[in-house]
């Protein structure tokens, strides 16, 4: 380590004193000449070499060699400034060169770390899939899924945790991939195809567009009438300018909802921004308030995780308050934590469908 800081310091000396030792050497040949006069002198010989060529036209030609010849006109007028080198900032340069490295290496063994070995990646993986799952970070977590699919590359169920996972790392399009491999194995489970539908749409940046679509009907298919698939399915159409028929599957897709289901609210600001009309006004007040409890529930869950029926009531609340990223970083843990009980990870499962309020 010091060999390298030491010839680090060297080379950049060496370097700095060749740039120096070449100024020095072209202030002393610099001549009083202005070497733009020169410039703008060649350029007109160049305009006339193109016009003769046939390469420019004489209206071209005539307007190239006027510009160019004001250019040397005001060359020509202006003062001569001959370039020259400040001797006396030479040695100030090399002595900033050479501490350079020297600072660096003196911080870099203060803060640094120049005693730890290497940490290869698989060693790391390997750590994070033998330590407590609770203390990953969703990255860490999808990698260690990824490995694990890797070896069971028939779970369906494995492929569909890591999307879930990809999802909360901001990974949209690992999401999707592990959805689409979770669909092929397991295609008649309805939740997966609903969680494709959705990554679908993240990484298409909102848009409900074909592979959504495609993901929705088959969910329609599995399960008819189910509300994801009816609204995201109009929210395609409406898409793809074909708003009438958008608003009337909405407003059948209302009319079938009961009065007190909070998915109503969703419903009717996607027919008011289809038809172009303000939405509807949530209640600030009472939305702080939802705010407020739940990041109340999570600061407690994460002073003591030993809750299964919170972490259910967290996952739930992130997924109907919309916060995608939250709820699968929650649901992750908590999955993660309960995987000997059938029960609790079944009740996790459902809260994490459950439908986001507007």
């Amino acid at each position: 380590m010091f060999l390298f800081w030491a010839l680090a310091g060297v080379l950049a000396a060496a370097a700095a004193g060749l740039i120096l030792m070449r100024a020095a050497g072209a202030a002393t040949s610099a001549s009083d000449a202005d070497p733009a006069q020169a410039l703008y002198r060649r350029q007109l010989g160049e305009i006339d070499e193109l016009a003769e060529r046939g390469l420019m036209g004489e209206p071209e030609r005539k307007s190239a060699h006027a510009e160019a010849a004001r250019r040397l006109l005001s060359a020509t007028d202006a003062p001569a400034q001959p370039w020259t080198g400040d001797t006396k900032a030479r040695g100030a340069v090399l002595l900033a060169v050479a501490a350079a490295p020297a600072l660096a290496l003196g911080l870099y063994l203060k803060l640094g770390s120049p005693g730890v070995p290497d940490q290869p990646y698989a060693q790391r993986l390997a750590a994070w899939r033998a330590g407590d799952l609770m203390q990953l970070t969703p990255p860490q977590a999808a990698a260690v899924l990824r490995q694990v699919t890797g070896e069971r590359p028939r779970d369906a169920e494995g492929f569909r945790l890591l999307g879930m996972v990809e999802g909360a790392a901001q990974n949209p399009l690992g999401a999707v991939r592990a959805l689409r491999k979770a669909s092929e194995l397991a295609p008649q489970r309805p939740e997966i195809w609903q969680m494709l539908g959705e990554a679908e749409i993240v990484a298409a940046g909102g848009k409900v567009d074909t592979n959504a679509t495609a993901a929705f009907r088959r969910l329609a298919a599995l399960q008819p009438g189910n509300p994801s698939a009816r609204f995201f399915l109009a929210q395609a159409k409406a898409d793809a300018g074909r708003k009438d028929e958008a608003v009337a599957e909405l407003q059948a897709l209302l009319a079938d909802m009961p009065a007190a289901d909070d998915r109503r609210g969703a419903v009717e600001a996607s027919i008011a921004r289809i038809r172009g009309e303000p939405e509807p006004v949530r209640d600030p007040a009472q939305q702080a308030l939802i705010q407020s409890m739940v990041a109340s529930l999570a600061a407690k869950l994460k002073t003591n995780p030993d809750n299964p029926e919170g972490w259910v009531r967290l996952v739930r609340a992130y997924a109907v308050l919309g916060d995608t990223a939250k709820r699968d970083e929650a649901y992750a843990s908590a999955r993660a934590r309960y995987a000997g009980q059938p029960q609790v990870v079944q009740q996790l499962d459902e809260a994490a469908r459950a439908e986001q309020m507007q």
